[in-house]
């Protein structure tokens, strides 16, 4: 098939619930055939009909991203069967919500290994076969909370941070080297996914993202723009903007405030389901829990600042004419005087 004529193929770790789900759903209405690795058997049966609706091809691949052997197997089973990967987004992870104390280590070390070593394999997996052909995209799924941390989440959040660490290292050498392989960044904020019912926690109540929420088709849709308009970095949502920059800022001020606010924020009173923690053991094998967790009365769907990240040279180009407009007045007023 000539290349003009190819799908595009696009790889979605953890694409069978939350933002890899809306990831792989988004994907597929742009055209592309989908890879989805995850562990869950119902999870990732429905990712695939989701992509099959569209019209596009879909590999459903059973794999544990903390395994790099599972992961590097996959990489080679999608090119086999698919195609050339164009796409690779990292987006699997597992959490808990508990004071750090009370954390099992073994809890710690999975949360690490699935949530940050697991980003590290799949770069790797994905670099293995897109450097050789110098083109590709990568986008690792980071947080707000991978430059300020919040408290019940220190395992996620060092994670978030490692990630971080480990993409800008990597991001430097490609460009040492000259090549055209792009590694990305999307920061997301909290969103409205099945996390929150299958998490490990151990605090009173249920667990909640921390308001204000996005829907994750909000996140999805910044994975896939970067996809197809690679950067260095984006941010997604308000609460992420004001939070990387507080942390710039005030950091001093943060951790008083989020010792005061955190861990109340976290949890809410209301009665909603618990499915089971999910961080050594799927919890979607034998129900397909999609992409939206219990709060779509607070998510919103739409995003002012992604908005203005994907239309930056639109409104650049718009303040710039604005500016000459106005000055061209300002200059025929003080003419006619």
């Amino acid at each position: 098939m000539a290349e003009a004529e190819r799908a595009r193929v696009a790889v979605v770790t953890g694409g069978s619930a939350g933002v890899g789900r809306a990831a792989v759903r988004e994907f597929a209405r742009r055209g592309y055939d989908v890879a989805v690795l995850a562990r869950g058997r119902a999870g990732l049966e429905g990712a695939v009909a989701d992509v099959e609706r569209e019209g596009r091809r879909a590999l459903a691949v059973r794999a544990d991203v903390a395994e790099w052997e599972e992961v590097r197997g996959a990489a080679a089973r999608v090119e086999e069967e698919l195609g050339t990967i164009d796409v690779w987004a990292n987006v699997a992870f597992v959490g808990a919500l508990s004071f750090a104390w009370d954390t099992p280590i073994a809890e710690l070390h999975r949360t690490t290994r699935v949530t940050y070593l697991g980003q590290v394999h799949g770069t790797l997996a994905a670099l293995e076969r897109m450097r050789p052909r110098d083109r590709g995209v990568i986008v690792n799924v980071g947080s707000a909370m991978a430059f300020r941390s919040i408290p019940l989440q220190s395992a996620y959040c060092g994670a978030k941070h490692a990630v971080k660490g480990f993409s800008e290292s990597v991001a430097t050498e490609l460009r040492h080297e000259g090549s055209a392989v792009r590694l990305c960044q999307v920061q997301l904020p909290g969103l409205n996914t099945t996390q929150f019912n299958w998490n490990a926690s151990r605090m009173p109540h249920h667990p909640m993202p921390v308001p204000p929420v996005y829907q994750p088709e909000v996140a999805a849709r910044a994975i896939a723009h970067l996809a197809e308009h690679p950067r260095r970095n984006l941010w997604v949502g308000v609460p992420t903007a004001y939070t990387i920059l507080g942390e710039r800022l005030a950091p001093k001020l943060v951790d008083l405030y989020l010792a005061r606010t955190g861990v109340a924020s976290q949890q809410t009173g209301t009665d909603l389901p618990r499915w089971g923690s999910n961080v050594f053991e799927p919890r979607d094998d034998e129900h397909d829990r999609g992409a939206h967790g219990s709060f779509n009365t607070l998510a919103h769907d739409r995003d002012p600042v992604l908005w203005l990240s994907v239309h930056r040279w639109r409104v650049l180009l718009g303040a710039a004419a604005a500016a000459t407009a106005t000055c061209t007045a300002l200059a025929r007023r003080k003419t006619r005087r």
